[in-house]
């Protein structure tokens, strides 16, 4: 005599929905936390140095040396007095900030300067590579 078994017909999706459930609630809960301030960067047109110096722009320049030193007009600044100088020295800059990096500098000492900068009010920033 033989057995009959019943076939299994149905997926159980139950499983299926409980995973979908917590994953829900991670990205509910992490949704939230991924809301950051980030640096609204434009790609810059290519312009004739010779048009930029036509133009009579005040721009402020602040040097980054290999060894990660700043230099606001050849003045050595401290990273603590950086933002200071650059917030005081702003009024007289109203074109914006140029940051020339030397290329040996490290990446985190430019990103001090355009927080810097940030902080103090500049909204016009460019980088350029001695």
């Amino acid at each position: 005599m033989s057995k009959m078994r019943d076939t299994f017909n149905e997926i159980n999706i139950t499983p299926l929905t409980d995973i979908f459930l917590v994953l829900l609630i991670i990205m509910m809960v992490i949704a939230p936390m991924l809301d950051q301030q980030g640096l609204n960067l434009t790609v810059p047109e290519n312009v004739a140095e010779q048009q930029v110096k036509d133009k009579e722009t005040k721009i402020m320049t602040v040097m980054v040396d290999s060894d990660d030193n700043y230099y606001i007009d050849g003045e050595l600044i401290t990273l603590d007095n950086l933002e200071n100088s650059i917030r005081s020295q702003a009024q007289n800059y109203p074109d914006g900030l140029l940051i020339r990096t030397d290329a040996d500098s490290s990446h985190g000492a430019m990103v001090k300067v355009m927080d810097c900068a940030r902080n103090s009010g500049i909204t016009s920033i460019s980088i350029d590579e001695i």
